[in-house]
């Protein structure tokens, strides 16, 4: 598949740049399209570093490693303003969905990009909705 150029992605996307697991090929192919997420993309990244090293899958100084490669990610970060987040609020309630993903899908709509997640349970959401912006699965992204 053709990649979009111009994408909003996910922190179930970003942390497979840094971990590696199915999907990590495909995710690693999108940091050459303009990509941008909301400023949230970090805060739940560092959530799930911090998840697993509190499991003992990784150390606390591999944790930070990890991290501060995200941070050097060539992603966009956007601050969130109210229309943002009363939007994903709107999405979220109608989607039935968290609000923390469809602060992503809001700001895909609003900047008109495709969003790109490996969240199943979103993407479930997503296709019992009518769309509201462009959304992909990154399995879907898999070379030919």
């Amino acid at each position: 598949m053709t990649l979009p150029e111009r994408i909003v992605v996910d922190a179930s996307v970003a942390l497979k740049w840094i971990i590696e697991e199915d999907g990590s090929a495909e995710a690693a192919r999108l940091r050459s399209c303009n990509m941008a997420a909301p400023a949230l993309l970090r805060i739940e990244t560092a959530n799930v570093l911090r998840t697993l090293a509190a499991k003992g899958a990784i150390d606390s100084a591999s944790a930070a490693d990890l991290f501060a490669l995200l941070q050097d990610a060539p992603v966009t970060i956007v601050d969130a303003d109210d229309a943002l987040e009363a939007r994903a609020l709107e999405l979220a309630v109608r989607l039935g969905h968290p609000v923390y993903d469809c602060v992503y899908l809001a700001l895909a709509e609003r900047t008109d990009r495709t969003l790109i997640t490996a969240d199943k349970r979103f993407l479930r959401a997503l296709a019992g909705s009518a769309p509201v912006a462009s959304a992909l699965n990154l399995t879907d992204l898999q070379q030919d």
